[in-house]
């Protein structure tokens, strides 16, 4: 194994907030920075020591914030400029890094580079995006389709050319092909670094080497030349943490945006296990069942691929995608013991651990009876176009609740009190029914809540080396209900076993194993201190036992 040149981030643990939804300290219904710097205390107990925020910039919101309008500033709904000073300080007070998300793929159409570039052909901001002629029949200059629905293309009447968008047609895309734009960018970076930001979440970052007339959107010929400029003109001198969004990536890809001789990234979220539940003809908007073999083997490659050069991230869920409870384990009889034994498997990887709010507490999807009752964009725009071509109502609402993102934007549950203790006003989104069940003031009073658990694992990832740099084996490979693995460091060897269903189950052990015993660093149900010739799993029961000496 090759020795890993340790970083300051290794052990840390990331906690992804969502602001619009996280805490409303004025009561419009809109959570907002005051509420989050109110519940600082709350992450310093948790033990995090990185939040994610995601965007906060000013911004129309007609994708809730990742369309800026002004990277320099910040949208008013989530408060002012000095207040995001203050939430810099007074999480470092704390020793919490903020990490800021970063979109530069494209811009709103409110900002400034964009209205000047559609004043005319001429204008010296007119490269800053991309802008084709219309083809022979005046259309669209090929089909190239949005990710949000519709033409990835919008005509611009004044000049009489279309401007690429990606996504909505309020988002037209930045030309990377442009140096004028990666100074702009690479000096906005650098203001909020110098503000004392730990580094940058980096929003679709594979598309911004696009080769537009190829219809080469993600991981272009340039990406990785875009990528180590902005590097050493930017968080690479500093020692930030950065991590990419990168839908497309394989784990090759990975290694080269992760491993370090290449001054790149500190690592990337790749989707690959999410997508083993999705139609592969229909995507996300039609499931096909869970199954743990094609999940352990995704999980797998990305483990071995980047085990002694790249740097993996660890996440079930975040602002895109449905509640890991409700997606990987059981939002009803077993959601307490099940979104425990998901904590543990995330945790006890190899990797950078992130915690998309309300996960700590089991919060689950949300079933809203009527479409009126979403907000989401991409939802709403799918909803229309499939429907029109043909889908049902029905279908088109079962595929909302089970990958829609407003699933993951229903506010924070804050307590039993009215919206959750999340506003006083009316929330912008609907508020899950179960808040008053499930509430961080009722984890908060339960010894063996979800939340405890979260906070054990989080300090045990501080204490024990062995989780941020063990290396990681898979065992029982073939098994179609328990995940389990090995991770070794330093003389040491962690067991770590996950029956990942509601079934109770025998667990053969291997003549070789069966006398390992040691120190059950965790379990989320009788801790279990060693092995025998078998195991007998509770429903999705989970454990780490750590054996010390290399007794195995």
């Amino acid at each position: 194994m090759k020795a890993i040149d340790k970083k300051w981030w290794h052990n840390a643990v990331v906690y992804q907030i969502y602001p619009r939804s996280f805490m409303d300290a004025n009561g419009d219904g809109v959570g907002d920075l005051a509420g989050i710097i109110s519940k600082l205390d709350y992450f310093q107990q948790l033990g995090i020591n990185l939040i994610w925020l995601s965007p906060v910039y000013k911004s129309p919101m007609d994708d809730n914030g990742y369309d800026i309008s002004d990277y320099d500033d910040i949208a008013d709904e989530f408060g002012t400029l000095e207040e995001m000073e203050r939430l810099i300080q007074e999480a470092k007070r704390r020793d919490i890094h903020i990490l800021m998300d970063l979109v530069v793929n494209h811009t709103s159409d409110e900002h400034p580079w964009f209205i000047e570039a559609k004043k005319g052909t001429d204008n010296p901001y007119r490269d800053f995006y991309i802008w084709r002629k219309p083809a022979p029949d005046g259309g669209p200059p090929n089909d190239f389709r949005s990710y949000f629905g519709g033409s990835g293309w919008a005509y611009d009447e004044a000049s009489g050319e279309y401007y690429l968008h990606q996504f909505s047609v309020r988002q037209p895309d930045l030309n990377w092909d442009n140096p004028r734009v990666h100074e702009e960018v690479h000096a906005m970076m650098n203001r909020w670094l110098d503000r004392g930001i730990g580094g940058f979440r980096m929003d679709v970052i594979d598309l911004i080497g696009k080769e537009v007339d190829k219809q080469i959107m993600a991981n272009g010929k340039n990406l990785h030349l875009l990528i180590r400029q902005m590097n050493r003109a930017t968080f690479g001198p500093r020692d930030s943490i950065t991590v990419g969004e990168t839908w497309s990536a394989t784990p090759e890809d990975a290694l080269l945006y992760s491993d370090p001789a290449r001054e790149e990234l500190s690592m990337v979220f790749q989707f690959d296990h999410i997508k083993q539940t999705w139609d592969e003809v229909h995507g996300k908007w039609r499931s096909r069942p869970f199954e743990l073999s094609r999940f352990k083997q995704s999980i797998d490659t990305w483990q071995t691929a980047l085990a002694d050069r790249g740097w993996n991230s660890l996440f079930w869920s975040n602002h895109d995608l449905p509640r890991a409870v409700s997606k990987f384990g059981n939002d009803g009889e077993y959601r307490e013991v099940s979104a425990k034994m998901l904590a543990t498997a995330l945790h006890c990887l190899k990797g950078t651990p992130y915690i998309y709010q309300g996960e700590e507490i089991g919060m689950t999807n949300v079933r809203f009876s009527t479409l009126e009752e979403y907000r989401d964009i991409e939802s709403l725009n799918l909803y229309r176009e499939r429907v029109a071509s043909g889908v049902t109502h029905d279908e088109m609402m079962t595929g909302i609740y089970a990958n829609g993102r407003d699933n993951a934007r229903t506010p924070m549950q804050w307590d039993a009190s009215p919206n959750a203790g999340f506003t006083t006003g009316t929330p912008w989104l609907g508020v899950n029914p179960n808040y008053e069940t499930i509430n961080v003031a009722q984890a908060l009073s339960e010894p063996d809540s979800i939340l405890w658990h979260y906070q054990k694992l989080v300090a045990l990832r501080k204490q024990y080396p062995i989780l941020v740099y063990g290396d990681y084996q898979m065992l029982f490979a073939d098994h179609p209900e328990v995940f389990a693995w090995v991770r070794r460091y330093e003389g040491e060897l962690l067991l770590v076993i996950n029956n990942f269903f509601g079934n109770h189950l025998t667990l053969p052990i291997p003549e070789q194993m069966q006398s390992w015993h040691g120190d059950c660093l965790i379990s989320n149900y009788a801790p279990r201190d060693q092995l025998a010739v078998s195991l007998e799993l509770q429903p999705y029961e989970s454990f780490a036992l750590l054996i010390r000496n290399g007794e195995a």
